[in-house]
């Protein structure tokens, strides 16, 4: 026969693992939980655990103290790299979130909106082709003030195939073709 539970007090059921996280989110310690709310200091991870809350490390908790606004600049950090350049949670947790699950936290704290890999791939081909045409416009320029295709080439490390593809792209009208190899006898024919 199993021994009956033992039976909890009231003020332990009264403080709820959202409560916890909340209190936790803001800056306090588990200690200082365990010391306000009476539960045991396993009770109180337990608690914050099954609330999915993202555990911080010492320092971070020192470094969220001793700047109460660096969560809400870190969220909007992270949101302008992920809306704006096409970050991914990988990347985010790497700029200084630390996991994806609270890069996607802070993204959401912030306001941002949480995008599929589908609309992530979309965002960075739609980010690559402006950013190809911004290099075809930059090359038409250069070469319509006097820059030659193969001096182009070399200065952006892309073939000379290339650079004619990206300034017939931007609608480049090309100068006539210059024989460049080694002068030739006209007497002798190949």
């Amino acid at each position: 026969m199993n021994p009956e539970p033992p039976v909890t007090s009231d003020a332990s059921e009264t403080v709820t693992p959202e409560s916890l996280r909340k209190q936790y989110e803001s800056g306090a310690t588990v200690d200082e939980l365990v010391a306000s709310s009476g539960l045991s200091y396993g009770t109180v991870l337990n608690r914050l655990h099954e609330a999915g809350t993202e555990m911080r490390t010492s320092w971070q908790t020192r470094r969220m103290r001793q700047d109460p606004q660096a969560r809400q600049r870190l969220a909007a950090h992270l949101r302008t790299l992920y809306e704006q350049h096409g970050a991914t949670l990988t990347e985010l947790a790497a700029a200084g979130a630390g996991t994806r699950r609270a890069a996607r936290r802070l993204l959401i704290e912030a306001g941002g909106a949480v995008r599929t890999t589908q609309q992530t791939m979309r965002m960075r081909a739609a980010m690559r082709a402006a950013e190809r045409q911004r290099l075809a416009v930059s090359l038409r320029a250069r070469y319509d003030a006097g820059a030659t295709v193969p001096d182009l080439a070399k200065e952006c490390n892309y073939s000379v195939a290339t650079v004619y593809r990206l300034l017939h792209q931007a609608g480049t009208r090309m100068r006539p073709q210059h024989n460049h190899g080694e002068a030739r006898d006209p007497r002798k024919r190949s």
